[in-house]
């Protein structure tokens, strides 16, 4: 029998328990442990930022799912990872040992590199349900009274995609109350260029986004670093292509959503040979850590080095797509060294993303994520948005029963399927 440790219940954490479970053996416990009793459908905090959702409609309770699965659950705090030890610590003071650990716990999101940003500063976030149901309480009172807004990602983010959405939906829902005349939109973002998304672009996003952000009349600015945000006031700097200081922006909001850059959760800082400076998870191409070799890590929370050097420093993403492939590769990894043999599964690294603008949308196929590419893709319509809802609507489904069936892989066939049919077009 052997104790199998998942820390983390996002997108990573819960399909990777579902997947351990089926893959493991009998005599085998799978163990989850999460600082909180609900599991939320990250990629719907756009909506529930503008209240077309509501935190409770894409949360999921843990304990009865888990239970039924067989699966163990824990909700606490990893405090401090002690692999050296094979186990780790919780917050109540007490250990949990294991044979193998799973470290899914996501970043933690780095507001404090930037002075004033944040929700304890002065601008709103979609990174965690609580988040953006905050956001969608400040947005109510936002529309009774509005001024400018700035969404973007500043220096050090590596997740852009959100950014887009959020703004094109904010924008959505500001044309459908007749207020958008009355709204001077601005995104600030630390990419080289529009649609570089850290990925270097995928397809011709870069002309797909830019002619969305011209005809939805949005400024950008690109290559920004964030200086500081004060009440009202967001200080920028911009760069050339060369990382000179091309030109200093002082600009007025009366509403900001800034994504922030990442790093390792608390309990990860520092741990020798396990991290790096980030606090992000080390691991070899079968998601295990090169030093202890019973520790596996899958999700945003690994180390993987940026795509190339920019001028104001942007990360490398890690999508659903890809986090799904690293689930399935770990699972069979792990259920190889249970029977004695080495682990040979390596995780794909594919992206394929669906970026809602409220009414339309654009998608993207990357495969492999990181150039070069076997398939480079992008589309935009109407049926960005549908396909999103469709997505949101059987994740959650597939997690309040169990299922462990991937996702991206089924939508990245369609995706497929739909580039096929535009080029006999």
């Amino acid at each position: 029998m052997s104790k199998i440790v998942i820390v983390g219940a996002g997108i990573g954490g819960i399909p990777m328990a579902f997947e351990m479970k089926e893959m493991a053996r009998k005599s085998d416990e799978v163990v989850v442990i999460a600082n909180t009793p609900t599991f939320h459908f990250v990629p719907s905090n756009p909506w529930v930022a503008v209240n077309w959702r509501k935190p409770s409609d894409i949360k999921v309770e843990l304990a009865p799912v888990l239970k039924k699965k067989g699966i163990t659950f824990i909700q606490n705090t990893v405090t401090r990872f002690q692999p050296e030890l094979s186990r780790v610590e919780l917050a109540d003071g007490s250990h949990v040992t294991y044979d193998f650990l799973i470290i899914a716990t996501g970043p933690k999101l780095a507001f404090d590199e930037i002075e004033g940003l944040g929700p304890e500063g002065h601008t709103q976030s979609i990174c965690h349900v609580d988040h953006a149901g905050e956001s969608g309480e400040f947005w109510n009172e936002f529309v009774k009274d509005p001024g400018p807004i700035i969404i973007g990602a500043v220096q050090g983010a590596s997740c852009f995609g959100p950014a887009y959405e959020y703004l094109f939906i904010a924008e959505t829902d500001l044309r459908k109350r007749k207020i958008r005349d009355k709204v001077k939109m601005t995104y600030v973002t630390s990419e080289p260029f529009i649609g570089h998304l850290g990925l270097g672009g995928v397809g011709d996003t870069k002309g797909l986004l830019e002619s969305e952000l011209r005809n939805k009349h949005v400024d950008w600015i690109c290559n920004a670093k964030v200086d500081k945000i004060e009440a009202g006031m967001m200080y920028v700097t911009e760069f050339d292509e060369n990382g000179q200081e091309k030109k200093k922006h002082e600009l007025p909001f009366k509403h900001s959503m800034m994504l922030p850059a990442f790093k390792g959760v608390d309990g990860l800082m520092g741990v020798e040979k396990l991290v790096n400076p980030r606090g992000f998870v080390l691991v070899d191409e079968h998601q295990r850590n090169p030093t202890f070799k019973n520790v596996y890590s899958i999700g945003v929370c690994i180390a993987i080095p940026p795509l190339s050097q920019t001028p104001v420093p942007t990360g490398t993403p890690k999508t659903g797509y890809m986090i799904e492939s690293m689930v399935t590769a770990t699972a069979h990894n792990i259920r190889e060294e249970l029977d004695g043999k080495p682990p040979t599964h390596k995780a794909t690294w594919n992206a394929l993303c669906l970026a809602d603008f409220g009414d339309s949308g654009v998608a993207f196929l990357a495969m492999p994520q990181i150039p070069p590419r076997n398939v480079q893709w992008s589309s935009s319509g109407r049926w960005v948005h549908w396909a999103k809802i469709a997505y949101e609507k059987y994740f959650i489904r597939k997690v309040r029963k169990g299922i462990s069936e991937p996702t991206y892989e089924r939508l990245s066939l369609k995706a497929m399927g739909i580039m096929r049919l535009k080029n006999k077009d």
